[in-house]
């Protein structure tokens, strides 16, 4: 088996960037899910409630994060990666979790305010702000950025074409939002995961991910349709949920070289 795509989603619920390789943190893949937009009391957004989100796009040009509408090119807009300045702190939350942010300036604010028709602002998660992971799935100190409760999600190429072979028109795996993909094993095999490894980086499958409506939203044109959930819901329900893709955490103190993994990195699996 190997790795096929990596996938990091700067800003929670917006578009993906495809990458050849990505190095790893402690809070998942680096620059995923750093960014969140949230209401002015800091709830947070996602497609779950806003699904025209999925038109916002993102790129990285040098140390800047380039943020456009997929139907209006012009209108974009663009940040540092690892912004300096900012409005104010201010807590947020993300289902049952707090957390303290970084409220970026008025002006980016009113952009993303604008594309989605709704008062937002967008936060990042500095260095000092700690959300620590589900004590029932996490070790001690083990913390994840924006991302909904793991640090990385670990989908198979081959779960993908077993459910395509079930729809009547086939998905794209953006659908998912996974940040890894794999070639070879068999259809769902990474349900069963716990201990592996990408090249000399050690990883640990924690807790198969539940899937609310956001696999149902086109990523391309932002509007909700029936599938893959229809689908889905009568063959991969597990304990009354519909389940696809495994969440993982890296392992440091077990990996070895450098943190990094690669599309094409040979994945290999303990028990």
């Amino acid at each position: 088996m190997k790795v096929s795509a990596i996938h990091i989603y700067p800003i929670k619920s917006l578009g993906g960037i495809s990458l050849h390789k990505a190095n790893l943190t402690r809070r998942g893949l680096e620059h995923d899910r750093r960014f969140m937009l949230t209401n002015k009391v800091g709830q947070f957004m996602t497609q779950r409630a806003t699904p025209m989100m999925a038109l916002l796009k993102t790129k990285i040009e040098g140390d800047q994060l380039v943020v456009w509408n997929s139907q209006t090119p012009k209108h974009k807009i663009a940040f540092p990666l690892k912004p300096k300045h900012f409005s104010k702190q201010q807590q947020v939350e993300i289902w049952e979790d707090t957390c303290i942010a970084n409220v970026l300036d008025k002006g980016i604010n009113k952009w993303f305010s604008k594309q989605l028709n709704q008062d937002c602002q967008l936060v990042y998660m500095p260095e000092d702000s700690h959300r620590a992971i589900d004590k029932r799935y996490g070790k001690e100190g083990e913390i994840v950025s924006f991302a909904d409760g793991y640090p990385i999600l670990l989908l198979g190429n081959a779960s993908m074409d077993d459910l395509n072979t079930r729809l009547k028109e086939p998905i794209p795996a953006d659908r998912f939002r996974a940040n890894i993909l794999f070639s070879g094993g068999t259809p769902f095999g990474e349900d069963k995961w716990k201990i592996f490894a990408i090249n000399t980086q050690q990883f640990r499958g924690v807790k198969l991910c539940t899937r609310c409506q956001v696999p149902n939203i086109n990523q391309q044109t932002g509007k909700m349709e029936k599938e893959p959930n229809r689908t889905l819901a009568t063959f991969r329900v597990i304990k009354k949920k519909i389940k696809v893709g495994q969440n993982i955490c890296w392992e440091k103190d077990k990996s070895k070289g450098k943190a990094m993994i690669a599309v094409g990195d040979i994945i290999r699996k303990g028990r």
